[in-house]
């Protein structure tokens, strides 16, 4: 059974850094992409980041590109999320994704929030 359990978020003022951790079990973790995506109250869910199966490639949306880094760790089947310079348009739940044989997976989410 696909399971993945996001950590890390938190309460940041403007400016600040943080580092978000997706932990998955269940499948084989290096050989699937892993994505963060992140759901505004009232707004569709917003594609954060993507990197490839074994690290080598990342794609950004616009919003966060020069300000987070995704990486992964295959030996501890974790994807990780870099933010930095967090701005109070950040403020969201974040979630990681992950699609085997067309099927979505996603964790609970974890709550980003960022304000003076």
């Amino acid at each position: 059974q696909v399971h993945l359990v996001e950590s890390g978020g938190g309460l940041l003022q403007p400016g600040g850094s943080l580092r978000l951790s997706c932990a998955a079990s269940g499948f084989t973790f290096n050989m699937y992409a892993m994505s963060w995506y992140r759901q505004a109250p009232g707004k569709e869910r917003e594609l954060v980041a993507t990197i490839n199966y074994n690290g080598e490639s990342a794609n950004y949306a616009n919003s966060v590109a020069g300000r987070c880094t995704i990486s992964r760790d295959n030996t501890k089947s974790t994807v990780y999320l870099q933010m930095n310079s967090l701005k109070p348009e950040d403020t969201t739940v974040y979630y990681c994704q992950v699609i085997i044989r067309l099927q979505n997976y996603w964790g609970q989410g974890t709550q980003v929030t960022v304000t003076s």
